[in-house]
C-alpha cells in the first residue's frame, strides 16, 4: 500500500486479515487525520471494519492500526501502552515521516499500489 502525505510518499506492508480485506475495500481514500497525544494521527473511517482487537504493549513508529470498529490510527513515536488495537500494517521505512506528518491535523491518501 502507498500512503501519500503532502510530497512524501511511504510504501506500507499489510498484514493478512480481514480487517485489512474490508479496508482495502475503501480503498484508495483521502482523509483529514486529526493530531493526538503527539504520537499518532487518527480519523474516523465511513464504515465499521471487523476487529481482532490485542494490546500489542508496544507501539512501534510506522504502526497502523485500528482502534475499536472504525478508527484508523498510524502511529509516529514508539511507546508503551495499555490500549489494544486491530493491527492493519506497518509503514515499512519510517525515514522522514515525521517531519511529513507535522505537528497539527494532516490530509493523506492511503491507495493500494
Amino acid at each position: 500500500m502507498k500512503i501519500k502525505i503532502g510530497n512524501s510518499t511511504f510504501n506500507a506492508t499489510l498484514y493478512d486479515n480481514q480487517t485489512v480485506t474490508a479496508f482495502k475495500s475503501q480503498l484508495p481514500i483521502t482523509v483529514n487525520m486529526v493530531e493526538l497525544n503527539g504520537n499518532e494521527k487518527y480519523v474516523d473511517l465511513p464504515r465499521s471494519l471487523p476487529t481482532n482487537a490485542v494490546n500489542p504493549g508496544t507501539i512501534k513508529n510506522g504502526d497502523l492500526m485500528l482502534y475499536g470498529s472504525s478508527t484508523l490510527v498510524l502511529f509516529y513515536k514508539t511507546f508503551s501502552t495499555s490500549y489494544s488495537y486491530t493491527k492493519l500494517g506497518r509503514i515499512d521505512d519510517v525515514t522522514g515521516l515525521v517531519a511529513a506528518l507535522g505537528s497539527g491535523n494532516v490530509s493523506i491518501t492511503f491507495e493500494l499500489e
